[in-house]
């Protein structure tokens, strides 16, 4: 069964303006094609989300892989710098213990060549340097880290001065 069209912008298989079997049949297949379409968009739309879903699992495994890391390096490295800053504080305080003995045996010969007045000066300041010594060894590292925050809270002018000035000696030893 052909039909033809009677004339041009007429629906086919018609003599007149009435609706016939083409138009029925190209609004069934936009139709179909429309569903076809709708229900491609909604799969492609929930195979999107899995991916999106699995990327995002891959992610939060990554995330908490690393945190995991990062936790166990920076204990790590919290570790090491404990042991360097207990390493520095016994060889500072090895250091003065030795100044303070320098200063005492020096301090007969204060006496005999400048006078005793200077050699007693002498034993107070080795003195005073022994306690310090002593002052190091007893604290731990978070004890003078507090000491050293309330220092520069209460003297915050000395701080700066202090902290230029072994700026510059550091970089002079180190030129």
């Amino acid at each position: 069964m052909v039909e033809t069209i009677a004339n041009p912008g007429q629906d086919a298989g018609t003599t007149g303006g009435t609706t016939g079997t083409g138009t029925d049949a190209a609004k069934n297949h936009f139709s179909r094609a429309v569903e076809e379409a709708v229900a491609g968009a909604k799969a492609l739309g929930g195979e999107a989300q899995n991916r999106a879903d699995e990327y995002k699992e891959k992610l939060y495994q990554k995330k908490d892989g690393l945190a995991g890391d990062a936790k166990v390096r920076t204990d790590e490295y919290k570790d090491k710098a404990y042991g360097v800053a207990n390493d520095g504080k016994a060889r500072a305080s090895s250091a003065l213990a030795g100044l303070s003995q320098l200063i005492t045996d020096n301090a007969g010969t204060l006496d005999e060549k400048v006078g005793v007045k200077y050699g007693d000066y002498a034993r107070g300041a080795a003195q005073s340097v022994q306690g310090v010594a002593a002052r190091l060894d007893e604290k731990s590292i978070d004890e003078l880290s507090e000491d050293a925050k309330e220092f520069v809270r209460t003297s915050p002018a000395l701080a700066l001065g202090l902290a230029a000035a072994a700026g510059y000696l550091i970089g002079r030893v180190l030129k």
